[in-house]
């Protein structure tokens, strides 16, 4: 298989804590013709220095600090404009990847000329111990789709950019990934999920994923005000968003 060119994408605001695991998922990686864009948006802890470590012993990472603290979507779409990849890949700053993850998805992607794939994932706590719980997904999922299902973990997305054109998040504080995903669905391109297990989702008390009100609302601000749906059909949607999320979160465990 010819090697083209992976550009991850990660923001970072304070992730002293996390990033190194991150980083060192990333270069343990068996398909290692990557660049790693770290974005750091303006952190107020040791981030920056610590990142810079990383990127003065490997030349494949690139730390690019903002001026001014702009949100995930800013950092995301600033090192998507530099990225020099056949590929996009999305790794937040306390996620890890299984070594192996690039060199399947590439080559899933490639054996059969997917413009968009993501895989399932594995929860882990805080602290890094990994939990029994694994987020299943379909096959397939377009547009509408995915509206009605949030499926598509962001440390699990890679997108072929030859195909897809340049791609940008809109500058939203939350759910900009999912918000990202609707626009490239949008244009016809459908989604396909590889059947393996191949990132590691951190759940930290307080965030957006881990509260399921805050995570509620902001979907429905995707629906009404980013994809301008109609409130009969976003509460269609919004109903099968939550009957999902249930099954994701409940009976599955």
């Amino acid at each position: 298989m010819e090697k083209h060119l992976v550009s991850i994408i990660t923001p970072s605001y304070n992730s002293t804590k996390t990033i190194g695991d991150t980083i060192r998922s990333v270069q343990a990686q068996t398909y290692d013709h990557w660049e790693m864009l770290i974005v750091d948006d303006c952190s107020k802890d040791h981030s920056r220095d610590f990142i810079r470590g990383f990127a003065e012993q490997d030349p494949r990472i690139q730390l690019i600090e903002l001026a001014e603290n702009g949100g995930a979507a800013v950092a995301r779409n600033t090192a998507l404009r530099m990225a020099k990849g056949k590929y996009a890949a999305f790794l937040d700053s306390d996620d890890l990847w299984h070594p192996e993850k690039l060199e399947k998805q590439i080559r899933f992607m490639e054996e059969n000329d997917y413009a968009f794939t993501y895989t399932k994932y594995q929860i882990m706590l805080e602290n890094g111990e990994k939990t029994d719980q694994i987020i299943d997904i379909p096959d397939r999922i377009g547009y509408h789709g995915l509206l009605k299902n949030t499926i598509i973990g962001c440390l699990t997305a890679v997108v072929n950019l030859e195909k897809t054109g340049p791609i940008q998040m809109p500058n939203i504080r939350t759910r900009q990934d999912f918000a990202l995903w609707l626009s490239i669905l949008k244009t016809g391109i459908t989604a396909y999920g590889l059947q393996e297990t191949l990132a590691y989702y951190r759940l930290v008390p307080g965030s957006i994923s881990s509260n399921k009100v805050k995570a509620a609302k902001q979907t429905w601000k995707v629906y009404r005000e980013v994809e301008k749906l109609s409130l009969p059909y976003s509460a269609v949607c919004f109903g099968g968003y939550a009957w999902n999320a249930v099954k994701k979160t409940y009976l599955k465990k």
